[in-house]
């Protein structure tokens, strides 16, 4: 047997490839399961959207390799985006890349700028894959704490009581995956302050601005952010479109340049017809995020209504694509209990704890199955 690299000893499968392997054999013995763990959307993209693909697989250069930058046109639709919905303005040229999703943002970035033990402040919660990514490339995790006390914000003293000699990256993500905390302007001149005293890459994570949330924001938008942020974005939540695999990574131009030399070396570019239905999405109005959240306000209402018939509390300031509640008083394991739901009653919802020790006690609802299924949910349990 040959054996496998020392880092895969510091790294587990993620939450989501292994659970979702029991779920689907769950499903596949019959049992009428309702999977409301994983924010996968189920609505579609707008018909401009694929009618732009489609139109885009006549053009003579299709098919072929296309630049690691992108088309000239997808980066400026979006910076044009930041521009109309964050009044940012950047460089399309210097200032933007587009991603294959911005999950591979994660990895690019960590490897362009971190070196074996260096470390990476990480939310907890927050995102497992910044510290899967962050072991990946032989640099060390260091926890901040988010709690509900705090409404799911760092607390700088505490921040400041580290040691940050060795610090190189700080992510954060708001509105905030898995709780749903909006964040807010004051919030991000805090962090950019504190990591220019500090000389920290600072990253928002952005996927979900656009979700029930009646004031995007963006990191960007503070004052003399670029000197030292970057800022992840996503189609994914946005326009429904997940599996296309569209994201970017926006600020800096020496990081950006920085990202594209690892980058150039991993991928041959994005597929055309991707590339021009992501420019469609991007050129959307207001009318396409009015009539989603729409449908997502009357989803989370029927979730909030689910959570309350497992006697959880739902943290009501949420933002995003996601319902954030607090287990049952006596209930002291996250996992166990959304384990006896899925034998039980064979719903799926994700417990807490795989986002981080703070998520112990807490419970995720994603609003991405359809009205009927939750409310046939909450039936199961009259």
């Amino acid at each position: 047997m040959i054996t496998t690299a020392k880092r895969l000893d510091i790294i587990e499968e993620y939450y989501f490839s292994s659970k979702l392997r029991e779920v689907r054999q769950l499903a596949s013995e019959g049992n009428p399961i309702i999977n409301m763990g994983i924010g996968s959307p189920d609505l579609q993209p707008s018909q401009k959207v694929i009618d732009a693909v489609v139109h885009a697989m006549q053009d003579d250069n299709a098919h072929q390799y296309q630049s690691y930058q992108g088309l000239p046109e997808l980066r400026k639709g979006m910076v044009d985006f930041y521009k109309n919905n964050y009044n940012v303005d950047l460089n399309p040229n210097t200032e933007v890349l587009p991603l294959m999703g911005s999950k591979e943002g994660i990895m690019h970035i960590s490897l362009a700028f971190l070196n074996e033990g260096d470390q990476v402040l990480i939310p907890n919660p927050g995102y497992p894959t910044y510290t899967s990514v962050t072991n990946l490339v032989g640099a060390v995790p260091l926890y901040y704490d988010l709690k509900e006390n705090t409404n799911w914000e760092p607390d700088f003293d505490a921040l400041e009581k580290l040691d940050l000699t060795k610090v190189k990256i700080m992510w954060v993500g708001y509105p905030h995956m898995p709780t749903g905390a909006r964040g807010s302007i004051a919030l991000f001149e805090k962090l950019v302050a504190f990591a220019k005293k500090h000389q920290i890459l600072l990253i928002n994570d952005n996927p979900y601005s656009f979700v029930l949330n009646d004031n995007p924001m963006s990191l960007l938008q503070v004052e003399g952010a670029k000197d030292v942020a970057l800022e992840l974005n996503s189609l994914s939540k946005t326009f429904n479109m997940a599996g296309w695999r569209v994201g970017m990574v926006l600020g800096n131009a020496e990081c950006i340049d920085a990202i594209l030399k690892v980058k150039s070396n991993m991928d041959s570019g994005m597929f055309f017809g991707i590339q021009k239905g992501a420019i469609a999405a991007l050129n959307s109005d207001k009318s396409w995020f009015d009539a989603m959240n729409e449908i997502y306000k009357k989803r989370r209402v029927l979730t909030e209504k689910l959570a309350e018939k497992l006697n959880c509390k739902v943290y009501k300031e949420g933002v995003g694509l996601f319902v954030w509640a607090k287990l049952p008083e006596g209930i002291t394991s996250a996992e166990k209990f959304i384990d006896q739901i899925l034998h039980e009653k064979y719903l799926f919802i994700a417990p807490g704890t795989i986002f981080g020790s703070n998520g112990e006690g807490y419970v995720r609802f994603a609003l991405c199955v359809k009205e009927e299924k939750v409310q046939e949910a909450i039936d199961r349990f009259n």
